[in-house]
């Protein structure tokens, strides 16, 4: 069986979750997988034009963002705007199709699913299509009738997912795919030992490659002037100048220990050493954090998608949200002291286990298009 992956890079979560899929086929199957960045298979003005609006208003303009996505999730005639859209540019994604020739197309973006959606609907495309929703809230965008089967979070979205016209028997609350490595807990001591780290203090994880400078520092140092015992890792991905603030921060002396990391491939390392994560909520950071049963303190979420995990995670006790105008240094290091809460926060980021995404979505891969059947009877 040859499965096709879609996704697109507005946020690096999508791109992230089709990666993990294409891995776990790639190393644990005889499936032939290929995996299409849509809008850059469409043409590099589009992907150029959608990624750098979404990146530029994400942290911008995070109020308007906000606004444009609650108002595309209600039936109006700006909801439906985007659909019209995907289906203008999907003929120019059936090059692609017909070059693979898929016989399953899994989506982990909106607009990939109405562009397959659209191509399904005129007869193009008559594989089953698959789609995958990354974050912790259910959005209209994702809900095509084309479409054969949602994989969700969890199944706290149902209701939401058939109010916006998704069959109940389509959606299937697997969980948001994640690397497999997340999912299994490496030698704790021996990696902070390695980063010059003692394995007896509570660690902190700082994420904060999305936040501003000035921001993260000021933080930084209100936890500093806490008299709570405990070490702090800052991964600050790619954002240079944010790592180089931070080099003369601790050039000038810190009483933390601390280790700062710029760009990271092993990040689920640093996420099984810690005690805590503190992060902006994004659906996959949020997914690869719980596969770690890694608590999570999130703040800065932006409107929208982000506010909806920033919830999920509050209302299932495996987060808290920390707020704008709140004491930062206090609700932190209130966390690291309370270690019972830290333990039942912990252990509600276990029960809540996704590590059978990929299986299970494969199986019902297998089930659509009757390859199981075909297995069976060989």
């Amino acid at each position: 069986m040859k499965i096709m992956l879609l996704s697109a890079a507005t946020g690096g979560g999508h791109l992230r979750a089709a990666h993990a899929v294409e891995q776990y086929i790639r190393e644990h199957t005889d499936h032939e997988v290929v995996s299409v960045d849509t809008l850059k298979a469409i043409g590099k003005p589009l992907d150029k034009t959608v990624c750098g609006s979404y990146l530029f208003m994400a942290k911008k303009t995070p109020k308007l963002f906000g606004r444009l996505y609650k108002d595309t999730n209600k039936q109006n005639h700006f909801s439906d705007l985007v659909p019209r859209l995907c289906k203008l540019f999907s003929g120019k994604l059936m090059k692609s199709v017909e070059e693979e020739k898929p016989d399953a197309i899994i989506t982990t973006h909106p607009f990939a699913a109405e562009m397959v959606g659209a191509l399904k609907k005129d007869g193009h495309i008559t594989c089953p299509l698959i789609c995958v929703v990354t974050d912790y809230g259910p959005h209209r965008a994702y809900i095509v009738d084309q479409v054969d089967a949602y994989i969700t979070a969890s199944d706290h979205m149902l209701p939401g997912m058939t109010a916006f016209g998704a069959p109940q028997s389509k959606v299937h609350p697997f969980g948001i795919p994640v690397h497999e490595v997340f999912f299994a807990p490496g030698d704790r001591e021996g990696f902070l030992r390695e980063q010059e780290l003692d394995p007896g203090l509570p660690t902190l994880l700082f994420m904060a490659g999305s936040f501003g400078v000035s921001n993260i520092i000021s933080l930084y140092r209100e936890l500093e002037a806490t008299d709570v015992k405990m070490q702090i890792i800052v991964i600050t991905g790619r954002n240079k100048k944010l790592y180089e603030a931070f080099e003369t921060e601790l050039a000038a002396g810190s009483k933390l220990p601390t280790r700062l990391v710029y760009f990271t491939n092993e990040v689920e390392k640093y996420m099984h050493a810690s005690d805590l994560l503190v992060t902006k909520p994004g659906g996959l950071t949020v997914s690869e954090a719980l596969a770690c049963n890694l608590p999570m303190a999130v703040f800065d979420a932006i409107p929208g998608q982000e506010e909806d995990n920033a919830d999920f995670l509050a209302s299932h006790g495996m987060g808290i949200r920390l707020k704008k105008d709140g004491d930062f240094a206090a609700e932190i290091s209130g966390l690291i002291k309370d270690k019972d809460q830290l333990l039942t926060m912990r252990k509600s980021c276990e029960k809540f286990d996704k590590s059978q995404s990929i299986p299970q979505m494969l199986e019902l891969i297998q089930e659509l298009t009757g390859d199981a059947e075909r297995q069976d009877s060989l």
